[in-house]
């Protein structure tokens, strides 16, 4: 049996994608196989990728699925369709049964479901309430308003620094409660 480089993740080994796909290019069993990836959906924050592996006769031998959301991970901000295409990669093959001694999971998938689920886990201030004095406005412009908020916690969640506030200070601040920009305020503390 092949003996697979792996990741130790909270005490248990985990195959690297980079491991399975070494494996598949190289083992004889596999000679003449070939892996194609196909971009299901995507859009600015996030992408479903396909990935098959076929025989040498073009037969689907096993498919791998991978999601990846831009703001899940620094790297994302930058490369969600790589991790993306890397994970149904990975996916693909443990599928086929390359490096599924200890787990399905590559120890990408893993790392990348652990900070997925710290990110989640970190306390979330909940939405400031509109004030009462504001002018009457139509419901486009409250749920506007409301939209640029969101994206101010999310930009300040991302880029945890007094300069990030005073950018979205400066270009949207005047939109904000000021209950909202207590909380926008706060992230930088916890930051």
């Amino acid at each position: 049996m092949h003996q697979f480089k792996t990741t130790n993740i909270k005490g248990k080994a985990y195959v690297e994608v980079s491991q399975r796909i070494l494996y598949f290019r190289t083992a004889p069993e596999y000679r003449g196989w070939s892996m194609e990836t196909e971009l299901i959906s995507y859009d600015d924050q996030s992408c479903i990728i396909r990935a098959v592996a076929k025989n040498p006769d073009g037969r689907i031998m096993a498919v791998g699925h991978a999601q990846e959301d831009r703001s899940s991970s620094m790297i994302n901000k930058t490369s969600y369709i790589e991790n993306g295409e890397s994970s149904a990669w990975g996916r693909c093959l443990a599928n086929l049964g390359i490096g599924i001694e200890t787990s399905i999971a590559s120890a990408e998938e893993v790392d990348m479901a652990i900070a997925k689920q710290n990110l989640s886990a970190r306390p979330q201030p909940a939405p400031a309430p509109r004030p009462a004095t504001q002018p009457q406005e139509t419901r486009s412009e409250a749920v506007k308003a409301d939209d640029v908020y969101q994206k101010a916690l999310d930009y300040i969640r991302e880029n945890p620094s007094k300069e990030s506030f005073d950018k979205v200070m400066s270009a949207k601040g005047k939109l904000f409660s000021e209950a909202q920009v207590s909380t926008l305020k706060s992230l930088i503390a916890n930051g």
